[in-house]
């Protein structure tokens, strides 16, 4: 059984812990049989798992109340509490979750009361997949480098170009959009936009498979005509929107490598503690043992960055550019690591398709990359240290 200490840490309330447990015990009874043809039906899997935890009211939690949530206000503590369960249970579980909450953030935190109203209700009961559209071929890490234009038409926008690498493409009943729409140059110049998947104009060019199951597209706009009333904000903001956005969901996808690495632990735990060699059991091994104290260090330091985040987000500052950036940094690489080590441990049995732990090994690979790769983040830390001297000096 996974370790649930740290849910007595001063970071957390009552409510967080009720949440953790009806999460884990919702996960326990439920996420097997949802997942049962993921690798036979991906698209139906994802919406199945979208349904079923509207339903269960976790959706929710995804949305402020203002659009039909369950809290005034998105609750990253409870977002990444609701992500780590999910990801010690099923990456593919987590992900539909996680995009709930991303794909619609930028209504969440910038939309007008009839956008949220309109999107968001939908999204919170699970009825309505959404997505989000920042990625380009030449613009990935490269927000400002973007070519997806849109131009204003009287009461209309209208939106050229393509995005790729856009998770829930092809599944998605809306995506927030951003697009290039001049007002200054580089990153001062983008929108965001609210396209629905029945648009004219709007395509999904390329299913992009991946080492794990995880819908993904390439989409294409093809003078997709929107009404201005989708336009997300102001005009020549979308930059600041899509990193406010990504400054509440970067701390959950550390969440959700926290909740990959626990499983990997536990795996390898029960697999030590049973496998039996040299007239004891493997965990009677010093090297072994080494892995395992270095496993839990790693789990440990991650889980104190990630709620150290979370927390600060929530109860002390509006923005946690340099608090998300550790916690992604440190959690997905160090969930790396972990899965690595649960790999090895389990000889041949880690390395067999079907195997947990194998398949831990192909999902948390994604994490270090999305979201702002790794390099990004530590260009991010970095940035923020030497500003922070700067400003002190």
């Amino acid at each position: 059984m996974s370790d649930s200490s740290y849910l007595q840490w001063p970071f957390f309330e009552s409510a967080h812990r009720e949440l953790a447990a009806s999460i884990d015990a919702w996960a326990t009874e439920h996420i097997p049989g949802l997942v049962a043809d993921e690798h036979d039906d991906l698209d139906g899997t994802c919406i199945k798992l979208v349904r079923a935890l509207g339903e269960a009211g976790f959706t929710g939690y995804a949305v402020p109340a203002s659009g039909g949530g369950k809290l005034e206000k998105l609750s990253v503590r409870s977002l990444c509490l609701i992500r780590e369960t999910l990801g010690r249970h099923h990456a593919l579980a987590d992900f539909a979750f996680a995009m709930q909450g991303l794909g619609s953030g930028p209504i969440s935190l910038f939309g007008t009361a009839e956008q949220q109203q309109r999107f968001l209700q939908p999204v919170a009961a699970g009825q309505a997949l959404a997505a989000f559209a920042l990625s380009e071929a030449d613009a990935g890490s490269d927000v400002a480098a973007m070519a997806c234009s849109a131009r204003k038409d009287g009461d209309n926008y209208i939106i050229s170009g393509e995005k790729t690498w856009i998770s829930n493409g092809g599944i998605a009943d809306f995506y927030t959009v951003f697009a290039r729409t001049g007002e200054a140059p580089g990153a001062k110049g983008i929108s965001c936009f609210i396209v629905e998947a029945d648009t004219p104009g709007f395509e999904v060019t390329e299913r992009i498979d991946l080492i794990a199951p995880h819908p993904l597209a390439t989409l294409r706009f093809n003078d997709c005509r929107i009404p201005a009333a989708n336009l997300v904000g102001e005009a020549g903001r979308g930059f600041g929107i899509a990193m406010a956005t990504l400054d509440v969901f970067r701390s959950t996808v550390a969440g959700a490598a926290l909740g990959m690495a626990r499983r990997a632990m536990d795996e390898t735990l029960a697999h030590v503690l049973n496998r039996k060699l040299f007239g004891g059991t493997l965990s009677d091994l010093q090297l072994v043992q080494g892995k395992l104290s270095d496993m839990a260090l790693a789990i440990d330091s991650s889980a104190l960055l990630v709620y150290r985040s979370a927390w600060t987000k929530d109860c002390v500052a509006d923005r946690v550019t340099r608090e998300a950036a550790m916690a992604k940094l440190h959690a997905t690489e160090s969930a790396q690591l972990v899965i690595d080590a649960a790999v090895q441990l389990h000889g041949g049995k880690g390395v067999t398709r079907g195997n947990i732990v194998e398949s831990l090994y192909r999902d948390i690979r994604a994490l270090r990359i999305y979201e702002g790769a790794s390099e990004v983040q530590q260009t991010i830390i970095a940035r923020q240290a030497l500003a922070a001297f700067a400003n002190n000096d």
